[in-house]
């Protein structure tokens, strides 16, 4: 199970680039050299960010990226979201097929409690509060 793919991870660290550039635009040449994200690779999240409208871009000499909401809005939930779809811990698939016991299963009501406090811990995360914990590391 991984809880995070590298398209939210890339996306988190194209992100803090933005917020750290305070307004202004950035190419995606100087995000992807910065984080060390592949070049097309970070067009394709860029691009997804931009449709999503957290992230504007402007052409030319001066054009760039830039964060479009504010880096407290931006949480970690809604990149999930985004790249990867509902968190899920369980699809409940028994040989490709729905499970019968789906409704009575214990184990499946324990694991959409576990789904939704993990989901309240992404929400709880945000641009904002990860710029604040990479500025306390110095």
């Amino acid at each position: 199970m991984k809880v995070l793919t590298k398209n939210t991870d890339y996306a988190v660290r194209a992100l803090l680039e933005l917020a750290f550039a305070q307004g202004k635009f950035l190419s995606a040449k100087e995000i992807a050299d910065k984080q060390k994200i592949p070049y097309e690779f970070l067009r394709k999240i860029l691009r997804r960010l931009i449709k999503e409208k957290i992230v504007t871009s402007r052409e030319g000499g001066s054009g760039g990226f830039q964060l479009r909401l504010k880096p407290s809005q931006v949480r970690l939930a809604d990149l999930i979201q985004i790249f990867q779809g509902e968190v899920q811990i369980s699809e409940c698939l028994f040989r490709d097929k729905i499970c019968s016991n789906r409704k009575n299963c214990v184990l499946r009501q324990n694991i959409l409690q576990v789904e939704k406090k993990v989901v309240e811990e992404f929400n709880a995360i945000t641009i904002e509060s990860l710029m604040e914990q990479m500025k306390g590391r110095g």
